[in-house]
């Protein structure tokens, strides 16, 4: 992963500082700035090309929740670990709603958060170069009801237009598809998917799956594709009974 570009946004500066020294240490080309808006300027200018943004939620100005929103709105899928306060539950849920693809709880180990980088990078490279995973899904293109996921380039084709995805809800997608039939619980989706712990309130994966809807259903009010399981979870069906 050695030459990949970096940026972080972090406007404490000594730790922005320290994270640019480790980074560049290991290989990372990396660029630094202070604020939200800087970081948009940045990366929707079209001046600069990164693989990987590290984004802290607390930011002066627009806080790393708004920066991943408009991000992903604006089309700039760059893989997201955002740093959080405390690793606080409704923090990491409140950064996947917005399009960030993994966090990292304040204060961290330089060792994990090296670590997380490159999972990322990983995770981007095995996506564009469509390999397969090691998961129940046999292929990169996934077809169901009219519709295809293709994991490879992080897109859903559906009604004639494409909707691209972000690494995290690709992987949700891909561990629903996976258990295609089955009652998944929202204690599996945050253990096996987001890897947080049970008693997280789960309220925030509704909100993901409310999401998702508007991007799967022909009728997101009436879903045929991603059912809820009452006092349970969600359950995916590809190809529903025709309704008489």
């Amino acid at each position: 992963m050695n030459g990949a570009r970096v940026l972080v946004v972090e406007d404490e500066e000594h730790l922005a500082a320290g994270l640019r020294f480790n980074l560049e240490a290991e290989g990372y080309t990396v660029e630094t700035v202070g604020d939200g808006e800087a970081a948009l300027e940045l990366l929707l200018g079209g001046g600069a090309d990164f693989d990987v943004m590290v984004l802290d939620v607390m930011l002066p100005g627009k806080d790393g929740f708004e920066v991943a929103k408009e991000m992903r709105a604006a089309g700039c899928y760059v893989p997201v670990l955002m740093l959080t306060a405390r690793g606080r539950p409704e923090d990491v849920l409140r950064g996947f709603e917005a399009g960030a693809d993994d966090y990292l709880p304040k204060p961290f180990e330089l060792a994990i958060l090296l670590a997380r980088l490159n999972g990322l990078l990983r995770r981007r490279e095995w996506h564009s170069r469509g390999q397969r995973r090691q998961t129940n899904v046999e292929t990169e293109l996934y077809s169901f009801g009219g519709k295809t996921i293709d994991f490879g380039a992080l897109e859903l084709r559906a009604r004639g237009r494409v909707v691209r995805l972000t690494l995290m809800e690709a992987e949700l997608l891909r561990y629903l598809v996976g258990n295609a039939g089955r009652p998944v619980s929202r204690r599996e989706i945050l253990e096996d998917v987001w890897n947080l712990r049970e008693d997280t309130d789960t309220r925030a994966i509704d909100n993901f799956i409310v999401r998702l809807r508007r991007h799967v259903e022909d009728d997101p009010s009436s879903p045929r594709h991603l059912l809820t399981v009452r006092g349970v979870g969600y359950r995916f069906v590809p190809e529903p009974a025709e309704q008489t």
